[in-house]
């Protein structure tokens, strides 16, 4: 990834999955880090093995908390340098069965926990005309799939949010990357097998093709590296071009697994 030596970085849902990767790497390259999640015995895991990561507790569907945990890294550690934003929730429902207390539940996570973070770094960066903004949406608001349809929509607004954003902000010297990966063997995926899980995951599960966390964080500091504007990791590019090319092909083959 870019030189983060000396600089701070803020990563969401560092607790586990690809967002502690990131942390303990950015840690081990000299960065000062800050990691945000609500799973506390998570955090302190992370933590453990590296001192120069600084642990939050920070529900970032809350705009307010969002805004104090934000101002808190600024003053204890300096102004934010790279924001990573990895945290989600994915669990699995039709949509005839999903709650709406549910699906607004998702969209305060996955979507307004997202622009709650930009918004909260943002404008410090935009002063400096300096800084890096790294935001996890994902395949699936692509390629999508039954049974996680609110999911798809919540990561769908997530990829027109950055678009969108690394356009508007293209010229102020804030560089903004979409990573968009495709099933990863992380507690993630472990939310949507503990509930009405689509084949096509559970399929994916047993068999081993479930992507590697180690993996994608290898192919998503490449994308950053080389400075692209949206990053497709593993088979993530082939899933998008098999959407969007053959539709009717790529919704049969999903719904067989649910036979």
């Amino acid at each position: 990834m870019i030189d983060m030596n000396g600089k701070v970085a803020l990563v969401t849902g560092g607790a586990s999955g690809m967002g502690r990767i990131i942390a303990l790497r950015l840690a081990g390259r000299g960065a000062r880090v800050a990691i945000f999640d609500l799973n506390e015995q998570g955090l302190q895991d992370t933590t453990a093995g590296a001192g120069a990561i600084t642990a939050y507790r920070c529900d970032i569907s809350s705009l307010q908390e969002v805004e104090a945990r934000v101002a808190e890294v600024m003053e204890q550690l300096g102004p934010v340098d790279l924001l990573v934003h990895a945290a989600a929730l994915m669990p699995s429902h039709q949509l005839s069965e999903h709650s709406h207390e549910g699906m607004e539940k998702l969209f305060r996570i996955n979507y307004f926990g997202t622009t709650y973070m930009v918004r909260a770094v943002l404008p410090s960066m935009q002063a400096r005309g300096s800084g890096r903004i790294i935001a996890f949406g994902s395949i699936a608001g692509i390629a999508l799939v039954p049974k996680m349809g609110a999911y798809c929509a919540t990561k769908a607004a997530v990829n027109a949010y950055m678009e969108v954003l690394q356009n508007e902000i293209r010229d102020s010297g804030v560089r903004a990357h979409l990573v968009c990966p495709p099933a990863v063997n992380t507690p993630l995926v472990d939310q949507t097998l503990a509930t009405d899980t689509p084949g096509s995951i559970k399929e994916s599960k047993e068999s081993g093709r479930l992507a590697d966390p180690e993996k994608i964080v290898d192919a998503i500091e490449k994308g950053v590296a080389k400075d692209k504007d949206i990053i497709y990791p593993g088979e993530a590019r082939l899933l998008y071009l098999w959407r969007a090319l053959l539709p009717g092909l790529w919704w049969k083959t999903v719904m067989k697994f649910e036979q």
